[in-house]
């Protein structure tokens, strides 16, 4: 029974020890690769193309950080600048509707001066047929009077030729009072004529003067339809502007948006390359803290094996 479990201790003493021969020759071999490593330019080579590619990495991140941040600057700065075009066209705007409230007023005191010059033609014509009413009522009132001294004057023959018993004094009192009703009336007749001169004097200055007001309001209303025309062609030269400067924005948005999105995706992979290689690093290290633990482990048992198999034979 002893030589049995002396046998099975023989047995399981060899396996421990081909399998720490076998840990301890793969120790010596990575520890050798691991110094070949450090110490050979290859390794030195690898460690610093890790760090280039690492700081070319960061330089990436940070040259993308930058990029974007230009970008967004970039996009208020446009903003900015489509506020200002906006401003401007409601400005246009604004302008637009004051020169249209100006024309429609220029059309109403147009069509008000239209007005008052019908009105001064029909009221010039009325009073043209009232001086030719009063031209014929003092007409016949001359005639009328003509006839009056002409029949005065037969009278008077009459009176000078037959005896009669008139006084002298009735004779000039009679001429007296009918010369100053002929005075009487030819006075009427110049004022009247005075005052229709002056009434036909002023209807034609209103004509006139109409008539400039007219000729004003026209050429008015001609630099308000040119204004308007130039407001017209620099809105649509406006709108123009503006719509290219939406095409341009919006393409240049797109493309801030694909390289972004490149940038993103390209860091997410620098990100997800940079956790694969710390994980492998990891992963190495803890594979070299394992192996260590088990070669002491490996050590302990065969030094407590040798102690053992020693203390008998004392």
């Amino acid at each position: 029974e002893e030589s049995l479990q002396m046998w099975d201790l023989n047995k399981r003493l060899e396996a421990y020890l081909a399998r720490v021969k076998f840990l301890e020759e793969e120790n010596e071999v990575l520890r050798a690769e691991i110094q070949s490593a450090k110490g050979s330019p290859a390794g030195e080579s690898w460690r610093a193309r890790y760090e280039e590619e690492l700081r070319a990495l960061r330089d990436a991140l940070d040259r993308a950080f930058r990029e974007k941040c230009t970008a967004e600057l970039a996009r208020d700065n446009l903003y900015e600048e489509v506020q200002q075009v906006k401003s401007r066209c409601q400005k246009e705007q604004a302008a637009r509707d004051e020169a249209k409230r100006q024309l429609a007023l220029g059309r109403k005191e147009l069509e008000e001066e239209r007005r008052a010059q019908i009105w001064l033609k029909e009221r010039a014509v009325q009073l043209e047929k009232e001086v030719e009413a009063l031209l014929e009522v003092h007409e016949e009132e001359k005639a009328g009077l003509d006839q009056e001294i002409a029949s005065f004057s037969q009278s008077l023959e009459t009176f000078r030729c037959a005896p009669v018993a008139f006084q002298p004094v009735e004779v000039e009192d009679y001429s007296k009072r009918l010369s100053e009703i002929w005075r009487g009336a030819v006075e009427t007749y110049k004022t009247e004529v005075s005052q229709l001169e002056g009434s036909l004097c002023q209807a034609k200055e209103n004509l006139w003067k109409a008539v400039e007001d007219n000729q004003q309001s026209q050429l008015q209303l001609q630099h308000l339809e040119k204004d308007l025309a130039g407001l017209k062609a620099r809105k649509e030269m406006l709108e123009e502007n503006l719509a290219r400067q939406w095409q341009e924005q919006r393409g240049e948005a797109e493309k801030f948006q694909l390289a972004m999105e490149a940038l993103e995706q390209e860091k997410q992979s620098l990100r997800a390359q940079i956790a694969q290689v710390l994980e492998d690093r990891q992963q190495l290290m803890h594979l070299k803290m394992s192996l260590s633990l088990e070669v002491a482990t490996y050590r302990t048992l065969l030094e407590a094996e040798s102690t053992r198999l020693q203390m008998p034979a004392g």
